[in-house]
């Protein structure tokens, strides 16, 4: 099946007992069993659920793994994929990534002795450099958050085996539909789904995408830990995927009109997109990805104040954090969704936003953005 019908069909069969062709949302919180010490596969709903476990075959299915792991929420993935490591570990890590991603690791496993190096991942030299021994993961995000790097995944996962350490990519930005990392040697692959995937703005999530050993280790945690997603979460979340191919040929469209309109406009000084060609990473996205995705981020003539004025003055594009939805909506990432890297290394510029691009009318969101920066 192609993608856009697995997106519809794998773990959503219809229900048996009524024939309903959308899975149900299974809101208990416990499972009858019909004998002491038997269950018929569910027994206890932080331990697994039908709608939770549709979605994961789902997901495993798009992403080309053998099994997916859902979460509560994207950072409560990427907080049981660190849970793998040990004490002395060393993690090395895209100097751009996320800022809530980095201050999982920098803030909360760094007390139990994991070690982290931020490194530009674009250069392949100081990621080669940037190994010790005890090196476990290198983590990639590509596109990255938010200044739209794109990363060679296969160069890089090379380097990581090579070193017996795993690759680890995000691929919130690009979704399975637009580059599946495993096809181009990663190990593992998070996801919030919370973005894309989910779609709509209407939901928090995450998912770890790997083997079946490494999922059964998740597994361990998701119970463990107890970060699940309820039913429902998981219901909407499978609903948004439903429809991912669709909406993010709309978003890429959409995105490269803008780019293009920003990047002609005199009160931009910078516009990052893989899809425009003098991108440093466009050849590489044009090879990695089908498609250039729905983020943006440019920076506006004026500094930090004119920056302000642009995301205040928008009528469209939503002031507000997060990405991934039908509405398209901006951001300053300095002091929204990255204000816990700054005075670190992963600081971002000042007079850096971030957008992104929904499926409205196109001419409709030109003409915000036209207002915007007028």
């Amino acid at each position: 099946m192609q993608f856009e019908t697995r997106a519809i069909h794998v773990g959503q069969e219809p229900e048996p007992r009524t024939g309903a062709v959308v899975v149900p949302i299974y809101q208990t919180s416990t499972f009858a069993q019909p004998r002491v010490g038997e269950h018929t596969g569910y027994e206890y709903a932080r331990t697994g659920n039908p709608t939770r476990t549709a979605l994961q075959e789902c997901l495993a299915s798009l992403e080309g793994t053998e099994q997916a792991v859902c979460f509560a929420s994207g950072l409560a993935a990427e907080d049981a994929v660190l849970r793998l490591l040990a004490p002395g570990d060393h993690v090395v890590m895209a100097n751009d990534v996320y800022g809530g991603t980095w201050r999982l690791i920098s803030k909360v496993h760094a007390r139990y002795g994991i070690e982290v190096s931020a490194v530009d991942l674009t250069d392949l030299d100081a990621v080669a450099a940037a190994f010790r021994p005890t090196t476990r993961f290198v983590w990639a995000e590509t596109p990255s958050n938010p200044l739209l790097k794109v990363l060679d995944l296969a160069a890089l996962a090379e380097l990581a085996h090579d070193r017996d350490a795993w690759l680890v990519a995000d691929n919130t930005f690009a979704t399975p539909y637009l580059q599946r990392p495993t096809d181009l040697g990663a190990d593992l692959v998070v996801h919030s789904t919370t973005k894309y995937l989910g779609g709509h703005s209407d939901v928090v999530g995450g998912a770890a995408c790997t083997d079946a050993q490494t999922a059964a280790d998740l597994a361990f945690l998701q119970n463990a830990v107890g970060a699940v997603p309820g039913p429902f979460d998981s219901w909407l979340t499978l609903r948004g995927i439903k429809t991912l191919g669709v909406r993010m040929d709309r978003h890429c469209a959409n995105a490269g009109r803008i780019a293009e309109f920003l990047a002609d406009h005199d009160r931009v000084e910078q516009v990052l997109y893989p899809g425009l060609s003098d991108h440093p990473g466009h050849e590489l996205a044009a090879r990695q990805m089908t498609g250039f995705g729905g983020m943006i981020s440019f920076r506006v003539a004026g500094g930090v104040e004119a920056a302000r004025r642009v995301a205040e003055g928008t009528r469209l594009f939503f002031l507000a954090e997060s990405l991934g939805g039908v509405e398209s909506l901006i951001e300053h990432p300095g002091i929204m969704t990255h204000a816990s890297v700054v005075g670190t290394d992963l600081e971002v510029a000042d007079d850096l936003l971030r957008i992104s691009v929904g499926i409205e009318s196109v001419d409709d969101l030109l003409a915000d953005l036209a207002t915007a920066l007028d």
